[in-house]
């Protein structure tokens, strides 16, 4: 029977009660909770449903001993997801605490004399579908820096297969079908970002057998998904799979009740993200994949397959999706998406982003999206009025940090006090953290210049030429230090003067660079 929980948070501890719930997964004995750690929303009751859910009653003969697995965890790394908020589900939750208790150890290396103390594999799906990851997917990314300094080792696992079919989960409608070009491009985009938060074991470590146990490794499952016989599939692993226990997941039934189609193709990404676990498992023995809650079928899935190919023991651990608290989807603004790489989101305008954190969000935030240590928010917590905003500092300093370098904290320092905090009108602001974009002498040749508004959009200082028009009737569009009134004005040769660039601002908090050639 599989055991779910209320959490009751407290700024102490957490408690829980335990409810059991009719029609569980097939032979899965799994605990679904969520931490919710928030000592800065005091003693709030939080409900957290399973997709095969039906009816609800309490089980108190139990609900002691499930409130003591969470309250007495053992293992480093699952005490972080519950503590900072990661933790929402998990199968099996006391045996893997046993588990990650007993072969942690980062100084390891891959090949130990007792063969013991090896590093727990666990993998985390990222699809190809855009050529840069974007901060809604920085929770899963956190989580794998944390696994890896727990001393067990995080598989990334690019879905170059799995991207030619697309994830429907939580879509409208189906996804764009990407060429393999298209694939291969946005494999190569996001695969850069990981460098930045996981350290990987070297071609020649992986050959040799060398390295740490904690190593990082990152696959393709095009490797073994574009080999698939279709015939042999279906037969092999086809029979584990019920149309039934499918469409019974909330996934599939949000998306059955769209106006939109949902094609075969989509369907059976459920089936390949199951195979993948057991893939993964085969080659290098991943025992345990992590997710967003979202995929909480697709992951029972993988680990119901496991045990019954290969009789192998597998677990899923998921995070909540995270919105802001307005209610807002992680990972979108006004201007677009916050893009993880450099080159599609300048240092100055990700700084920005978390400097913009509401005031409900931040503690909860610094305790997701950085590595202070939890006694030092706890501390923030208690700040008011005024001081909440050097929380929000704090926050995109370290978020910053973690994904650019703390090197280039004090440029943006130096372009919020100069251009910002003093109004930026004596000419002698600093713009080199600032996004910028290059315009060239023939651009401005023929006396018509470039429309300002084009530019608005290049910078992403607006997300399309209609919400730039918004801006400029709005007042928030500025041409260096002059208010921009005309939605038609356009940059000529003569804005730039004597210089080589001109600044254009968006509201009080972004701005951009647009450098002459």
């Amino acid at each position: 029977m599989a055991m779910y929980l209320t959490i009751t948070a407290t700024a102490s501890r957490a408690s829980c009660r335990a409810f059991s719930f009719s029609a569980p997964p097939a032979r899965i004995s799994s605990f679904s909770g969520a931490v919710a750690r928030r000592s800065h929303v005091p003693r709030t009751t939080r409900r957290f449903s399973t997709e095969t859910r039906t009816e609800e009653t309490i089980a108190s003969s139990t609900s002691t001993e499930e409130e003591e697995v969470v309250a007495n965890l053992q293992s480093p790394f699952l005490r972080i997801m519950r503590d900072r908020g990661f933790l929402f589900q998990c199968t099996n939750l006391s045996e893997l605490d046993e588990i990650l208790l007993a072969n942690q150890n980062s100084s390891f290396t891959a090949t130990t004399e007792e063969g013991t103390n090896q590093a727990v594999s666990a993998y985390l799906g990222f699809d190809a579908t855009a050529d840069s990851l974007h901060v809604g997917s920085l929770l899963q990314i956190m989580i794998l820096r944390h696994y890896q300094k727990c001393g067990h080792r995080p598989i990334v696992l690019i879905g170059g297969g799995t991207s030619k079919v697309g994830d429907p989960t939580g879509k409208d409608e189906s996804r764009v079908l990407l060429s393999d070009e298209a694939i291969a491009r946005n494999m190569a985009g996001i695969s850069k970002v990981f460098e930045k938060f996981l350290t990987f074991a070297n071609s020649e470590d992986v050959g040799a057998g060398g390295g740490k146990a904690s190593d990082a490794i990152m696959v393709n499952n095009d490797e073994w998904l574009n080999e698939l016989r279709y015939l042999q599939f279906l037969r092999d692993y086809g029979t584990h799979f019920t149309i039934n226990r499918m469409l019974s997941f909330e996934s599939v039934k949000q998306r059955l009740s769209r106006e939109a189609p949902f094609s075969f193709l989509e369907f059976n990404y459920m089936i390949l993200q199951a195979y993948d676990f057991l893939e993964l498992n085969r080659r290098y023995g991943a025992r345990l994949q992590l997710g967003g809650s979202d995929q909480w079928g697709n992951m029972i899935s993988g680990v119901e397959l496991g045990r019954r190919v290969d009789g192998v023991s597998l677990f899923a651990l998921t995070a909540p999706l995270i919105t802001t608290s307005d209610g807002k989807k992680m990972g979108k603004t006004a201007g677009g998406a916050v893009w993880l790489n450099g080159d599609k989101l300048s240092e100055y305008d990700y700084w920005q982003f978390w400097r913009n954190t509401s005031d409900e969000d931040v503690i909860r935030f610094l305790k997701l999206f950085t590595e202070l240590p939890l006694e030092e928010i706890e501390v923030m917590e208690g700040w008011k009025g005024a001081d909440i905003n050097k929380a929000k500092v704090v926050l995109a300093d370290e978020a910053t940090a973690l994904l650019h370098g703390r090197e280039c904290l004090d440029a943006i320092h130096q372009t919020v006090d100069t251009m910002f905090k003093s109004g930026g009108g004596n000419g002698s602001a600093s713009t080199e953290s600032l996004n910028r974009i290059y315009v060239t002498q023939e651009d401005l040749s023929d006396g018509s210049g470039v429309k300002i508004i084009d530019l608005f959009v290049r910078l992403g200082l607006a997300s399309s030429k209609k919400e730039a028009r918004r801006l400029i009737q709005g007042g928030g569009a500025k041409l260096n230090e002059e208010k921009v009134e005309d939605e038609n004005a356009v940059v000529t040769e003569a804005d730039f003067g004597e210089g080589k660039e001109v600044t254009l601002r968006a509201g009080k908090k972004r701005a951009g660079v647009v450098e002459l050639n």
